[in-house]
């Protein structure tokens, strides 16, 4: 095979493997698909939660990745909605002495990790998102009756060199 060939191989292989990926990201899905197109495209979901006019698809990036996309669906069962949830701008949503743990799976799905500090009885709910290409950290409270009671956010400093941190 001559060099102009493969090149053009490579390049045909390089742009299945690009679109590829793209066919798997989630806000890439358009309002209207069905649920078997979005099966089809994304795959099988993390999670699904009912709805109460439909149903979340849930794909998470967690506990490797920075994302959580939920994809909700109408009665009919086509998309109506893809919200990318590990954004900052979202994070108000959350309800302090309101939500249980089922309106935060339903929102972010499981925590990378689940810890306990000193100064809370109950746990400590930690997901990882980035802002403007930053790591992050959400942080949500949790009290042993499962209700949320606060949350913050904070730098994620396994992603910083050692030398750079004050």
């Amino acid at each position: 095979m001559n060099a102009g060939r493969r090149f053009a191989l490579g390049s045909a292989l390089v742009a299945a493997a690009w679109l590829a990926g793209c066919a798997s990201e989630p806000q890439r899905v358009p309002a209207g698909a069905s649920r078997a197109e979005v099966l089809q495209q994304l795959g099988a979901p993390t999670a699904i939660y009912p709805l109460p006019t439909g149903e979340r698809l849930q794909y998470s990036r967690q506990p490797a990745g920075f994302a959580v996309n939920n994809v909700d669906l109408d009665a009919s069962g086509r998309v109506v909605a893809v919200t990318q949830e590990l954004d900052e701008n979202r994070f108000g949503q959350i309800r302090i002495d309101q939500w249980r743990v089922a309106d935060v799976l339903r929102t972010f799905g499981r925590p990378e990790e689940v810890s306990r500090v000193w100064s809370f009885q109950g746990e400590v709910w930690q997901w990882r998102y980035r802002q403007l290409n930053t790591p992050r950290l959400l942080y949500i409270y949790i009290d042993p009756q499962g209700v949320v009671r606060r949350y913050h956010v904070g730098d994620d400093l396994r992603f910083v060199p050692p030398d750079s941190r004050s």
